[in-house]
């Protein structure tokens, strides 16, 4: 494998070895601020690139560098306890003889006495992460969600670089995820680090990631804008049941009267139910592939809210006889993209094909997260 120099900004890996019988071959770059995910199948080799890029595993072909920071390039290879980094394990594993502020003050000071600058302060950890009423407690008091938060403080205290997430949900039942991923969607919102998160769940994807690394059997198949993923119908994401998109969108207005939300996305003006917030709010809106259906003309009158002008870009079969359709909103395509979910008879009686003029019918547009993919804290 051959190395090369590190990009001015962001993040570059490149893993290549064998971990017993597992083959690790993965390269991609990813943005020095916001959440990647790395994604894919349980076994695909998504916690062995955390690993390795905490140094935690050592391979020969190896190379990582932060920001144009090499850590590792071939045999050149910075140790686990130099690497300016946090990480959160599936399991909180606190120390269950310390109260919450020993577990969260531990880190701190261990990072400080090493040479670390006070980025992060403590008691911006706690307000951030909602653990002021914690912090007497022991851990065995905690409930998983409670444990997860104070061991993210505990990372975020070790003044990192960069914050390394494995799976920190899958523990977790669902009420207790729910609790949780707000203080989540708070971190990335709040503050500029660099994340790497390792999921197999699409929806903490959704919630969570601007990029996404899109990972099979030790390789990656793609990476890049989370939206731009979702809406390549020859990757999996495409052909999952529950296929679907997630947009940037500011908020325009609201109607109380009938209490719907206007969205403005790229390339389409988007009518939601509920309130979504202020004007000018930025927000991240999730459109399922089979909530789409296609027509030529513009309907005369439906309950349906949103049919916005749009252009078919490229189709893919799904079975025997459905399609993935990928279209760009506007009238000249010029905006976001979405799927549309239609079947192959669909498909040929309205004599579609690329570049041609639709209107989207929308059955519905879903609130995914208080803050838009890619938008910086």
């Amino acid at each position: 494998m051959r190395d090369r120099a590190p990009p001015a900004l962001g993040l570059s890996a490149r893993f290549r070895g064998r971990l017993g019988d597992f083959r690790l071959d993965v390269a991609f770059e990813a943005p020095d601020r916001g959440v990647t995910a790395l994604f894919g199948p349980s076994g695909c080799g998504k916690t062995s690139v955390l690993r390795a890029i905490a140094g935690l595993e050592r391979f020969a072909e190896g190379y990582f560098a932060l920001g144009g920071d090499v850590w590792q390039e071939g045999a050149a290879f910075r140790p686990v306890h130099r690497r300016p980094i946090g990480y959160v394990f599936q399991e909180a594993s606190l120390f269950p003889h310390l109260d919450v502020r020993a577990n969260l003050d531990y880190g701190r000071r261990r990072a400080l006495r090493g040479g670390a600058r006070e980025s992060t302060r403590f008691d911006d950890v706690v307000d951030l992460l909602g653990l002021s009423r914690l912090l007497a407690r022991a851990p065995g008091a905690l409930s998983g969600g409670e444990r997860q938060r104070v061991a993210l403080g505990r990372a975020l205290l070790t003044q990192p670089r960069l914050l390394l997430m494995d799976e920190p949900l899958s523990a977790l039942d669902r009420l207790a995820k729910e609790e949780i991923i707000p203080y989540l969607e708070r971190l990335r919102d709040s503050l500029g680090l660099p994340t790497l998160y390792v999921s197999h769940d699409i929806g903490e994807v959704e919630r969570l990631a601007d990029h996404v690394v899109l990972m099979a059997a030790g390789r990656v198949a793609a990476a890049g804008p989370l939206g731009e993923i979702q809406s390549r119908p020859d990757l999996p994401l495409a052909r999952m049941p529950e296929a679907a998109v997630t947009l940037a969108a500011e908020v325009v207005a609201h109607d109380p009267d009938y209490d719907l939300t206007t969205l403005a996305a790229h390339g389409a003006r988007l009518i939601a139910p509920g309130a979504f917030g202020p004007p000018g709010s930025r927000r991240r809106v999730r459109i399922a592939a089979p909530d789409v259906a296609l027509v030529r003309d513009p309907p005369r009158a439906s309950s349906i809210l949103n049919c916005p002008a749009a252009r078919v870009i490229e189709a893919a079969p799904r079975g025997r006889g459905m399609m993935t359709v990928v279209l760009a909103l506007g009238a000249e395509g010029e905006g976001a993209r979405i799927l549309a979910r239609i079947t192959r008879r669909s498909w040929d009686h309205l004599g579609l094909g690329p570049g041609q003029p639709v209107f989207a019918q929308i059955k519905g547009v879903a609130l995914v997260s208080p803050s838009a993919p890619g938008e910086e804290g």
